[in-house]
This record gives structure tokens, C-alpha cells and sequence, in this order.
């Protein structure tokens, strides 16, 4: 049995590269770029007008204060948003601007309109306190052309998608996603809108696993394989040569029906390792051929959920090179664990004075799926000792 620290190393460094695609930048929300976004221009591309109101020359207001003349200003016309920049032609008059459109020429300064009145064709000017260049959007002041706006490995969000659109990148780069497929395995399964038999129970990892995965914008498939060790190896064979990754839900534990292990064995896959120090999810199978990964996680439904948090995660995030940092809460109550395993608390997560705080949750073992829906997280509390103090701070795994 090996510790979850060398199986995690194990499965991180059999990580790989799916390549890139490029893809209309409006569905790339959730993705990872796989190159720069740079300035094609200055952004803005002009000085742009912050405020609707009016542009002005700042020393014609600041000589009409000092001489005590009146703060009034005859109107030239109107610079819209969108259209030509036009001139300020006598610096005593000014321009109506609107917001986003060009400061006119000779004009320095724009007044709001809360600020003036307007009354036939003349603004005056309610204030006596400006200041040169105000509500001016400098050109480049966000961005030179050339500049790196968005950098390589950054995972989309809307701010970036804006980004996108700003500099006319209409198709972009991302990380490839991987192939996979998600089998569920054993007898005593049924279909989601079967009625089971008194000895069945519906099929539910495999949904579990395609939503756990849906979160990292990763499309999977699905099937279904009974206990049968010759279909059971005709099919995985099969799958072994379509897809980059295949995930097991059951069959790797000690069970007569088990047969996992030795299919895997039986169709050259290389195993890395079988059954990891921790609870729950003990018989975790993980292991490769030179063009898939096979994360074979047993089939108990906090086992699955909780493998698939701890192992495939990480090994998406690095294959596709996006750095995660390790979030920690602090344990609200005292815990106590004897076994010299590595100890996966589901957790109630809160906030208090700045401060994650996770509180267990109470379920009745790796079989008791509805327990996570009262949980937001895994805490890790190591094997080194058993009993773990309110207070204590540990690795968190969220799924919330």
C-alpha cells in the first residue's frame, strides 16, 4: 500500500500534453489560453471622454477665475461618441462630449454635466474648482500596442473574454481538453429511470464523476460494463486505443467480481499503483499505457467523489499547466482517528474574522452519498498522529 504523498507524485508525473485548438473566443470561457494576448493599439486608442458634459480649455477657466469674469462658455457643437473628433475653434467656447467619445482638439478638460448649466446655447459653469485633464481617458494610459494584456496559462473568465473582443481576437488559443470515458461497473446497477429490484441500486458515480468534470469544462462519455470478464476486456481494450483517459468507478477492490485489476494486467497496462493509506477510497487502481490513463477509483460513492478531487484534479491542472494554490481551513472541533491512514473529513466550510473555518460533517461511511450534500469540503488530516485539535490548520479540498 502506498501513501497518498508518493501516489499523488506517481500520478503528476505521468501527466501529459493534449495540445491546443484554436476556438471562437466566445466559448472559451473556463478554458486555458495557450498564448499571449497583446495590445494590437493603444488602449484607449484616443483620449477618450470619461463624463457626458462639456470639453473645455482648462487655462481659459483658470484666467476668467483669476479676473473674476464669468464662468460661461458659448457652445460650438457636439462631439458624440463614435464619431470624428471635431475642433475646439475658439478656446473661449466649448464642445458637448459624451462619455467614450474623442476629447475634441484644443480642448484639455471635461466638466460634467451635473456641474453646468446650460440655457440658450451657453454653459455656465456652477464650480470653481477644476483640475486639468479631469474625466480624460488618456490614450494608453491601460495599454500600449504590443503589450502583453492577458498571459499564456491564465484560465478564462469574462474579464478576459472583453479582453478578447477589445483587441478583435474573435479565434483563440486554448489547451486541448483530453478524451475520456467514464465506466461504471457491476451487476447491481440500473439506469437513473429504472425501478431497482430490492437487490439493485441505481447508477449514480458515473454522473457524479461527468459533473465533477463538466467543472473543468472537460466533455466525457459513458458506459456501463457488467461483471463479465470477457466483455469487460473486449471493451476496455477497445477503449484503450480512443480515448486519453478512462475512468472506473468499482471492480478494484477484493470482491470474486473484482476483475479490474487483472483485465488491466491481461491488456499490458502498466500499474503504477493499487491501494493508497487513506480513507476513504483505500483500493484506488491507478496506471497507464503509452497513450491513456486509467484512474480506476473504487466503487463506494464518497470513495469516487473523493479520488477523483485528490488524484485527477491535480493531474488535469498540471497536464494542461494551471497552477492552483493549496487552500487550508482551520478544524472547528476536536477529531479523533486511529487508523495509520490519511483521513479525508468531508467538512462544512464557514467564514469567521477573515478566517476558513471547516467543521465536520457526521455521514455514515464511503457509501453514504447523501452526506455530501450537507458537506462543501475535504479536510486532510495526515496519519502522523490521531487525535487533531480545534484550531489546527490543514490542507482543504473543496468541491463547492
Amino acid at each position: 500500500m502506498i501513501s497518498v504523498e508518493n501516489a499523488l507524485q506517481l500520478v503528476l508525473k505521468a501527466t501529459q500534453d493534449f495540445g491546443v485548438e484554436e476556438i471562437p473566443f466566445i466559448k472559451s470561457v473556463g478554458r486555458i489560453l495557450k498564448e499571449e494576448i497583446v495590445a494590437d493599439r493603444d488602449f484607449p486608442p484616443f483620449n477618450r471622454v470619461a463624463m457626458d458634459g462639456i470639453a473645455i480649455d482648462y487655462y481659459e477657466f483658470i484666467s476668467r477665475l483669476r479676473s473674476n469674469r464669468q464662468l460661461s462658455f458659448k457652445i460650438e457643437g457636439i462631439q458624440a461618441a463614435g464619431s470624428e473628433q471635431i475642433t475646439l475653434k475658439n478656446n473661449e467656447n466649448c464642445i458637448e462630449v459624451m462619455t467614450g467619445a474623442v476629447l475634441p482638439n484644443n480642448a484639455n478638460t471635461v466638466i460634467r454635466y451635473e456641474d453646468v448649466t446650460i440655457e440658450n446655447g451657453v454653459a455656465t459653469i456652477n464650480i470653481d474648482e477644476i483640475k486639468e485633464q479631469q474625466n480624460v481617458h488618456h490614450k494608453g494610459k491601460d495599454g500600449k500596442v504590443g503589450d502583453v494584456l492577458i498571459s499564456e496559462n491564465m484560465k478564462i473568465s469574462a474579464a478576459e473574454i472583453g479582453v478578447l473582443a477589445t483587441v478583435g481576437k474573435s479565434l483563440v488559443k486554448v489547451a486541448k481538453q483530453p478524451k475520456v470515458m467514464i465506466i461504471s461497473t457491476g451487476d447491481e446497477l440500473v439506469g437513473v429511470d429504472e425501478i431497482p429490484l430490492e437487490h439493485q441500486i441505481r447508477r449514480s458515480n458515473v454522473f457524479t464523476l461527468v459533473s465533477l468534470l463538466e467543472r473543468l469544462n472537460i466533455s466525457s462519455e459513458t458506459a456501463h460494463i457488467t461483471d463479465d470478464k470477457p466483455i469487460l476486456k473486449s471493451k476496455i481494450k477497445n477503449y484503450l486505443q480512443e480515448y486519453d483517459v478512462l475512468l472506473f468507478s468499482g471492480a478494484v477492490s477484493k470482491g470474486k467480481f473484482d476483475f479490474l485489476p487483472e483485465v488491466f494486467d491481461e491488456l499490458g497496462v502498466e500499474k503504477r499503483f493499487h491501494k493508497v493509506a487513506q480513507r476513504p477510497g483505500k483500493p484506488f487502481w491507478f496506471g497507464q499505457t503509452e497513450n491513456c490513463k486509467l484512474f480506476a477509483f473504487p466503487g463506494n460513492p464518497i470513495s469516487t467523489f473523493v479520488n477523483c478531487l485528490v488524484y485527477f484534479y491535480p493531474w488535469y491542472y498540471k497536464s494542461i499547466n494551471l497552477k492552483v494554490e493549496q487552500e487550508t481551513a482551520i478544524l472547528a472541533e476536536n477529531v479523533s482517528f486511529k487508523p495509520d491512514l490519511v483521513y479525508f473529513l468531508q467538512v462544512k466550510l464557514s467564514a469567521k474574522n477573515g478566517n476558513l473555518i471547516a467543521t465536520p460533517i457526521q455521514g455514515n461511511g464511503s457509501g453514504d452519498l447523501a452526506s455530501l450534500v450537507h458537506a462543501d469540503a475535504f479536510i486532510q488530516l495526515p496519519n502522523d498522529k490521531n487525535e487533531f485539535k480545534s484550531g489546527e490548520v490543514y490542507p482543504l479540498i473543496r468541491y463547492r
